[in-house]
């Protein structure tokens, strides 16, 4: 018997403590986790957005064409502006306030590079919330056991005391 094996033997109000802990810790993660995996999947596809508009510009250089655009000014208000395609550098908005400039070649590759981290970082995150919450399906089997071994134990004392 597992509650046999502590010294002295655990209570089953003492195992299901401890496990209903490990169920809020892993329920806690699990939130974090699902952030995590919603971010990821918000990101991806800006990120191959971006991938697309780069190789457009270069396109448009190779062409010796220049991109027209509308930009917003405001919530409802656009402009409509020309973008000189033959110089071949592009600013990218990198977060945390910084935007740098880079060669469309330099652009895409950074580009293809956070794409393949970030498709990366979300299968990790899949994998890591999927045995987050076969640890939270472990722990509530075992809460129950451990309740019903108790309930068993119980009204085999009561039994045996009549």
């Amino acid at each position: 018997m597992f509650s046999g094996s502590f010294d002295p033997p655990a209570s089953p109000e003492l195992l299901i403590g401890a496990y209903s802990d490990l169920h809020s810790k892993f329920k806690q993660i699990e939130q974090q986790l699902t952030e995590k995996k919603a971010h990821r999947e918000k990101s991806i596809p800006e990120i191959e957005k971006s991938i697309k508009l780069v190789r457009h510009l270069m396109q448009k250089k190779e062409e010796g064409d220049s991109a027209i655009t509308r930009y917003n000014l405001a919530d409802i208000v656009y402009a409509k502006a020309e973008v000189d395609c033959s110089q071949g550098i592009v600013n990218l908005w990198l977060g945390a306030d910084v935007m740098l400039e880079y060669t469309y070649e330099e652009a895409l590759e950074l580009l293809t590079a956070k794409e393949s981290k970030a498709k990366q970082d979300l299968e990790d995150v899949t994998e890591d919330l999927s045995f987050t919450r076969n640890q939270i399906i472990t722990c509530e089997v075992n809460i129950s056991r451990v309740y019903n071994w108790d309930v068993r134990r119980k009204r085999a004392s009561a039994a045996g005391s009549n």
